[in-house]
């Protein structure tokens, strides 16, 4: 059963990004956006219960912010 890890790459550091999904979702708390080298499916998943958006709709909104 293998897993495939989501790579995810910042345009600028990720207090800058996670500031601008902040603007975009105020509810979000920093624990919902808390980052940790290599743990990036985490994130994905929470942001994915919090905004309702697909895996890939949030990967592609993170990368494009």
């Amino acid at each position: 059963m293998g897993t495939s890890s989501t790579q995810l790459k910042f345009k600028g550091t990720w207090n800058e990004v996670k500031g601008r999904i902040k603007q975009q979702y105020a509810d979000l708390t920093d624990d919902d956006l808390k980052y940790e080298e290599g743990k990036d499916d985490e994130l994905v998943g929470r942001l994915q219960q919090k905004v309702g958006k697909t895996k890939d709709e949030v990967i592609n909104w993170i990368q494009n912010l």
